[in-house]
């Protein structure tokens, strides 16, 4: 575990090399839109990913496992509900079903009443042993490290199949969940709304050696500073270069109160995150969260 982060701290907002240009001061306006060219995008794209890479170098998936299998189960559960509330719901679900061929073999209504605090949990339940029962009939108990073998499985598609194939396997892949598609569209990159065609974009500006870092650093961002309702632009590090710079509070003092997760001093959303992950473990299901 590694050093814990201070309540209440300040983001980490690292100092520009000398002589470069920065893009971390909070609350800097950016210079007046102009028309930019597919090229120009294609390179504010690039920085904005090279920027975010040093205010979060320490990025992860932030779903608790130790294997494929469980990132799987997880990802799927993850669905219309939070990471958090996933990852205080797997330790006694994989308690009970280990592998694929225990998941399988389980009684649905028990299945369901641990699966319950996730939400959908007749729908996810249906999903969970129909996957593990193919896994078990068509995989021999193994999860599949090719994007079109994981989507044949039940309540899986490429958002998920992205999430265990770049996490469990190595393999690049953008996933394009709700927070990526929104700060990718405020930020220019692509107008699509449609995830497939989204990810099928921005594929295309980036290296495929990015693909995987660059959605976990998206992800970050859209759940500690630039929020769907209320952004804290005047806490962007980002902010110069950002065309949608205003839409949300610009005030230094105001915007960092907007912070959350370790930016804000609060507790993340994995019990068992990586060592290098500087702020606080999440609580248990049922435990009093850290003030």
């Amino acid at each position: 575990m590694g050093e814990q982060a201070p309540t209440k701290a300040s983001p980490k907002i690292p100092a520009p090399p000398e002589g470069k240009a920065s893009a971390k001061k909070p609350g800097t306006a950016p210079k007046a839109p102009k028309a930019e060219s597919h090229l120009g995008m294609v390179r504010r794209a690039r920085r904005i990913n090279r920027e975010l890479a040093e205010v979060y170098p320490y990025a992860h998936p932030e779903l608790d496992f130790r294997n494929p299998f469980e990132l799987l189960v997880a990802t799927v559960l993850s669905a219309q509900t939070t990471d958090l509330r996933v990852n205080q719901t797997t330790p006694a679900l994989f308690a009970a079903y280990a592998t694929p061929e225990d998941m399988a073999a389980a009684d649905p209504e028990a299945l369901e009443e641990i699966i319950r605090p996730t939400g959908f949990f007749r729908a996810k339940s249906k999903s969970l042993l129909g996957l593990s029962q193919a896994l078990r009939d068509n995989f021999g108990g193994e999860v599949p490290g090719r994007i079109e073998d994981l989507v044949t499985l039940p309540g899986v598609g490429r958002k998920t199949a992205n999430v265990v194939l770049g996490n469990a396997f190595g393999v690049p892949g953008i996933t394009v969940d709700t927070h990526f598609g929104r700060l990718v569209r405020r930020w220019k990159w692509t107008e699509q709304e449609d995830p497939e065609k989204v990810e099928a974009e921005i594929c295309a500006i980036f290296p495929k050696s990015e693909w995987t870092m660059l959605s976990h650093r998206v992800v970050f961002h859209g759940r500690r500073i630039c929020h769907s309702r209320k952004p804290a632009c005047g806490a962007c590090p980002i902010a110069p270069l950002c065309p949608a710079y205003g839409e949300g509070e610009t005030d230094p003092e105001k915007a960092r109160k907007l912070l959350k997760y370790e930016k804000g001093g609060q507790p993340g959303q994995r019990l068992s995150p990586p060592p290098d992950y500087p702020g606080l473990p999440a609580p248990p299901l049922g435990a009093t969260p850290a003030s």
